[in-house]
Order: structure tokens, then sequence, then C-alpha cells
């Protein structure tokens, strides 16, 4: 299916790891342009210059997505490097998992900053510049952990950030759908990177994740038990994050708006 993104400017926030790489990597193979938002200079690069090897025109703009200065710097350098900008990907989330009544407050605030907060500072930074164009695609990144309280099992916190994304995109695809901007939500279930090159040294897959879990589900007593809960029985990769994103990215996706999609093997089916 030819989905219409070739020239077309895209920014994903946290575009260095996991999801948000395999979805930079989309999008360069469908010739967009691409602006990588990322904290972490040097994963952020490297994942620029696989974008780039595809057919992509990606650059790196190194952006604190909780830090409204750095944020606005970010959307005028997409301005001047591209023109325009299409479709804003919020990807930028991470837990850090504790039982709710142990979780010192930094942790809680950083959580809500990180995966909350940042939705809304992109959103009103961008949004203005769609509004004017009278067009644009936002795809918000929620979790499979906002939709059922099971999978926010010692993330209550994180649950919590990524139900509220879920609820603000769809009040804003009220909100912002007469001017031509659609806003769609993807959650998430357990996605997991091919390979430890794949995430940088500030992803939750390289503190601890690789620990718990590993890229080889036959190996993975964790993950072999969790997938029994799967109708869809294989590893969540980040190319099926990607794949969905894509699609409500691309003007095939023009009268979809406030959906939330999970894509998680069935784990949840609302």
């Amino acid at each position: 299916m030819e989905l219409g993104l070739t020239g077309r400017t895209v920014i994903v926030t946290g575009g260095g790891s996991n999801i948000g790489r395999g979805t930079v990597l989309g999008f360069a193979g469908e010739g967009a342009n691409i602006v990588n938002a990322e904290l972490d200079a040097q994963q952020g690069q490297r994942v620029v210059d696989e974008a780039n090897a595809l057919g992509g025109q990606a650059i790196l703009i190194q952006t604190d997505v909780t830090s409204w200065d750095s944020v606005q710097a970010m959307v005028e350098g997409t301005l001047q490097r591209f023109g325009q900008i299409d479709v804003l990907v919020n990807n930028v989330g991470r837990t850090w998992p504790k039982p709710f009544m142990t979780k010192p407050r930094e942790e809680t605030d950083r959580e809500i900053s990180l995966n909350y907060r940042s939705v809304v500072d992109c959103t009103q930074a961008v949004a203005g510049h769609m509004i004017q164009r009278g067009c644009g695609r936002i795809v918000n990144i929620a979790s499979v952990s906002g939709q059922w309280g099971f999978a926010a099992y010692n993330e209550a916190v994180y649950g919590g950030t990524k139900a509220a994304v879920i609820g603000l995109s769809r009040a804003l695809a009220w909100e912002l759908a007469r001017y031509g901007i659609n806003v769609n939500v993807v959650c998430p279930g357990w996605i997991v990177p091919h390979s430890p090159e794949d995430v940088g040294s500030g992803s939750w897959w390289t503190e601890w994740g690789f620990d718990a879990y590993t890229t080889d589900p036959r190996s993975s007593e964790v993950l072999q038990k969790g997938m029994r809960y799967w109708p869809i029985r294989r590893m969540g990769r980040p190319q099926d994050i990607a794949d969905t994103v894509l699609f409500l990215s691309s003007d095939r996706a023009s009268f979809l708006t406030g959906q939330t999609i999970s894509v998680s093997g069935g784990l949840t089916m609302w």
C-alpha cells in the first residue's frame, strides 16, 4: 500500500531506542524527512545514520522533552531545516517500576513530566504550525498499562500517565479536527528490541530490562509465561508499532481520529 509519506516531515521524540528507533527507520523507508528529537546524542545520531542509509532525510535535534525551551528550540530547528511539520509522534516515555507506596516522590514527578507533560508541551509547540497550515497528524504512544490495571502492576504512576495520554488525545481529537489535524493513540504491549545496540544508555532496557527479560523469548521464563495470555503468541517488536504509526500518519487514515489502537498481540482489545 502506498502511504504517500515521501517528503513529509516527521518529528519523533525519543527516536533513539526501541520503539522510537523502529518508528524513525519506518518513516525513512517511506522517504520521509525525519527529526529525531532525542536526548542521547550518540544513540540518536546512530539511528539518524541508519535512517539516511535507508533513503530518508533524517537529522538529530538533541531535545529534552521535559524542558519547554528545548521543545521550542526543536520545533524551530525543524522548521528551519524542512520548512514544515506534517507529523508529530510523541514517543518518549519510560517507567521506574516500584510498588506505589514505596515510590519516591522524585520518581513520581519524573514519570509525570516525561510521560505526560512532554506530550502536552510537544503538542502545543507543534499544533500552532499545523493549525496555520490546516493539516497535521499527531500520534501519541501510550501503553496497555494505561488501559488495564494488571498491566500496570508495580507501575501505577506510569499506568496513570499513559491513561492520561489517552484521555488527552481524545479531547484534542475533538478540539483540533476543525483544523484538519488528526490525533490518535497507539498502545504497545511488550515490545522487545532485537539487540542491546538498538537502545541508548538511558533506556529502561539498558538499566535493567535486559536483565529481567531477554531478546530471545525461547530462553525467558518471564516472557514465556506472559505470552501464554496473548492470543498472538509471539514477541512484539518495534516494527509492529512502527507499521501502525505510519498508517495513522498517512492520508489512508484521514477518517480516523480520537482512536486508541492496542498493538499488543491481543493482550487488550479496547
